[in-house]
């Protein structure tokens, strides 16, 4: 994996509920993206895991984030192939560290978008969203 020039194309500062603070930083890669994100504060729930979901909404206002709205899904496809889906976070002290490659988008294609973090894991199955719990995190992605 290279990264051009070792800065981010697009970032987030996630914000959310009990302190939940964290970023996330997107790195144009030959074959796509590089998503590294660095989340703090995570509540404990059952599993240890939390969704991670780019959000097609451009704000991160609204009751418990509501004006994300769904999933980032250009293509029209079923869950869990959204464009905008990701792998868990995984809980560890508080804290999540995740870098995962993908090529459903480009960090030019994501920006004024959002970054969501969700109460539970996604199950990968259910429709239209995983059924990954509420909102308990969000960002908004900038040019960098």
């Amino acid at each position: 994996m290279v990264i051009s020039n070792g800065k981010p194309e697009a970032m987030a500062c996630v914000a959310g509920e009990g302190g939940l603070r964290g970023i996330v930083k997107f790195y144009r890669i030959p074959c796509g993206t590089l998503v590294v994100a660095e989340i703090g504060g995570l509540p404990v729930n059952d599993t240890g895991f939390f969704a991670l979901h780019i959000h097609e909404g451009s704000s991160c206002g609204g009751e418990n984030f509501a004006d994300t709205g769904g999933h980032y899904n250009p293509g029209g496809e079923a869950h869990p192939r959204h464009a905008g889906d990701l792998p868990p976070l995984l809980y560890r002290n508080g804290k999540a560290l995740l870098a995962v490659e993908t090529d459903r988008f480009t960090p030019r294609e994501i920006i004024g978008r959002t970054v969501v973090i969700h109460s539970c894991a996604d199950d990968f199955h259910s429709q239209p969203a995983g059924n990954a719990g509420r909102k308990i995190g969000c960002g908004v992605i900038r040019c960098v």
